[in-house]
């Protein structure tokens, strides 16, 4: 069976409690379910990560990038949150393996303040998914799983 990875960065295990007006009252549980539900229609798993620190994504990059290579993983669906803004780290994690890894953003991040305008991560992501909810990440499945 084919695997997706779907990483979340800093804060998103707030969802459903941080900033409702802006992200939504879903939690990260439902989006993870949702992302699940969507996936097996594909006939693909889904591991769900999320993380606050820098280093423990950068692993979770690296371990897909071994899983891509080895043909276990087609792909990373990620919302890096405020890393998007501030982590080379993270954009080198992505630029060093060989996934397919979309980005994806919850808010519109160019309609929020100046700092969130610049992404370290679309330089080297496969695609970009922002603004459109939660149902960003069913769109993130549906390109990295559509043939």
């Amino acid at each position: 069976m084919k695997k997706l990875l779907v990483l979340n960065g800093p804060n998103l295990n707030l969802l459903g409690t941080r900033e409702p007006q802006q992200y939504g009252h879903e939690t990260l549980a439902d989006v993870e379910e949702n992302c699940r539900k969507l996936a097996a229609k594909y006939d693909c798993e889904v591991e769900c990560f999320q993380s606050n620190t820098e280093g423990q994504l950068i692993d979770a990059v690296h371990k897909a990038g071994r899983e891509f290579t080895a043909g276990e993983c087609v792909g990373v669906v990620f919302n890096p949150g405020a890393y998007t803004h501030t982590s080379i780290a993270l954009h080198d994690a992505i630029k060093g393996v060989d996934v397919p890894v979309v980005e994806v953003h919850i808010s519109n991040v160019h309609a929020r303040e100046a700092f969130r305008h610049h992404s370290y991560i679309s330089p080297v992501a496969a695609g970009t998914v922002i603004g459109m909810g939660t149902k960003g990440y069913g769109l993130a499945i549906q390109f990295l799983l559509d043939d």
